[in-house]
């Protein structure tokens, strides 16, 4: 079945991926990018590519003009994979930087999302919402909670919204990547390194960079992007499916056990 797909947050990595592999498989997507040399450089490769079926167009989910146009484009798949991420010890971290962490990848989609849902249930349209969150939506590691902490409410948000739009055939899913090298996890964790202080932290720049290299610093932190890319391009069309999709499996695996582990764990 050829879907109408719009993604947001596709002008690079796992989006820009996605966008190009559906489209590739003959669905119609509109690939949202924030800025607009993104756009620019986007529709270049999709004329480059012979890609027809992809439509490449702007849209900051922090600018009410951008949403309330994307929310009026055709389409009745939304792939909410936009967002920022910032490292940082949560007992020390600026709250600014957590609200803006929250705005960029919480409230902003979840207000689109909205729009396309009152839109859907208006019409009829039995669509499909897909949260792309993380293996940080299931668990939360030192030095990366204020990311974590956002994907923990995607969850929350898509787990009630399931049940919610049941009724109206709207359907929807969670994505879960592990720790893939696209880029984004290091930007995090460098993000940390323009507030962290020496002299006012308590937690030292060194500590924090070993928390980076205990978490993404070897192999398991830097997996190959294409095959998440894959994963999603199979996962994002498809009318069947699992609600939560992690992958790789080892990354499944080792967050079930993760999840047994808080049951039993001790102070």
């Amino acid at each position: 079945m050829t879907r109408k797909i719009l993604i947001t947050g596709a002008g690079s990595g796992f989006g820009e991926g996605a966008a190009i592999g559906l489209a590739r498989l003959g669905h119609e997507v509109i690939a949202a990018a924030h800025l607009w040399p993104q756009v620019t450089a986007l529709r270049l490769k999709a004329k480059e590519l012979g890609l027809p079926s992809l439509r490449i167009e702007k849209l900051d989910l922090l600018d009410a003009y951008d949403v309330k146009q994307a929310a009026g484009w055709d389409f009745d798949v939304l792939v909410n994979n936009a967002g920022i991420g910032e490292g940082g010890p949560i007992a020390e971290i600026p709250l600014d930087i957590v609200c803006r962490n929250f705005e960029i990848n919480v409230f902003a989609p979840l207000g689109l999302t909205q729009q396309v849902v009152k839109k859907w249930v208006a019409a009829g349209t039995r669509g499909k919402i897909v949260f792309v969150s993380s293996m940080g939506g299931l668990f939360s590691p030192p030095g990366f909670s204020a990311y974590a902490a956002t994907k923990h409410a995607l969850e929350a948000i898509a787990e009630a919204m399931y049940g919610e739009l049941q009724p109206f055939g709207i359907q929807v899913q969670t994505i879960n990547p592990g720790a893939f090298l696209t880029g984004f996890n290091e930007a995090m964790a460098e993000n940390a390194f323009r507030w962290l202080d020496d002299d006012i932290n308590f937690t030292k720049r060194d500590a924090m960079r070993r928390l980076v290299a205990d978490l993404i610093g070897g192999p398991g932190g830097r997996l190959d992007p294409e095959d998440m890319i894959n994963k999603m391009i199979e996962v994002i069309p498809a009318e069947q499916g699992h609600f939560r999709n992690v992958f790789p499996t080892v990354i499944e695996d080792a967050l079930k056990k993760h999840q047994a582990e808080m049951f039993a764990r001790k102070i």
